[in-house]
């Protein structure tokens, strides 16, 4: 991944968002003009020698870019929100595994250790079909390797969720509260790619829906 900030902060996050968008533009135009099984090949054999994973094939940077941007917009509308005493998260794009978890957050540029608070979060995007596999996944890993951390959260693509009259039930909401956490204390989040909108989701009715909007930074 070629990518030099893995520390977001409310400073950061938008031009971090700006340059890894610039970074995927020029993105399919290794298939322009192609059909049938030449289009094939190009998506699953050709490196595509372009965006922040040149080396891969366009099918594999399309799946680690869109965990990526899952990650950017769902940390940038966390920060927004002031979700959690965390102004900095550490993060592991694509297929990293340096940390632990795919967010961790920060205290003065460190982990936290003794009697801080901690936090960490697993990121995907996902099929609506392997929602739950993923999800319960990604759970058992916070339960089993986090399980005395202070908070703790999952983060994935809110197009995942099942269709129907979801949009109907969207309320706002201007910081967590316990009614947003599982049993076992773990948040759910789903972040719109497109809307760039952070949601809080009701672990017992997925398609109970809450904007996470963003409160004032304390000056």
């Amino acid at each position: 991944m070629v990518q030099k900030d893995r520390v977001l902060t409310l400073d950061n996050i938008e031009d971090v968002i700006r340059e890894f968008c610039a970074k995927i533009t020029p993105l399919g135009a290794s298939i322009q003009g192609k059909t049938g099984i030449d289009l094939l090949i190009a998506l699953k054999r050709e490196m595509v020698n372009a965006g922040p994973y040149p080396n891969v094939t366009l099918f594999e940077a399309a799946n680690r870019i869109m965990s990526d941007m899952v990650i950017l917009y769902g940390v940038a509308g966390l920060l927004k929100a002031g979700a959690y005493p965390f102004s900095e998260y550490l993060v592991e794009f694509g297929n990293e595994d340096r940390n632990g978890f795919d967010i961790r957050g920060l205290i003065d540029g460190c982990l936290p250790s003794g009697e801080t608070p901690t936090l960490a979060g697993e990121a995907f995007n996902v099929a609506p079909s392997f929602l739950q596999g993923k999800k319960s996944s990604a759970l058992k890993k916070l339960q089993a390797n986090a399980g005395d951390y202070s908070y703790r959260f999952i983060l994935f693509n809110s197009d995942a969720l099942p269709t129907g009259n979801a949009s109907q039930r969207i309320t706002e909401v201007r910081k967590l509260s316990q009614h947003n956490r599982s049993e076992d204390g773990i948040h759910q989040f789903c972040v719109d790619i497109q809307s760039q909108k952070l949601y809080s989701v009701e672990p017992r009715a997925v398609r109970k829906l809450k904007h996470v909007v963003p409160t004032a930074r304390n000056s």
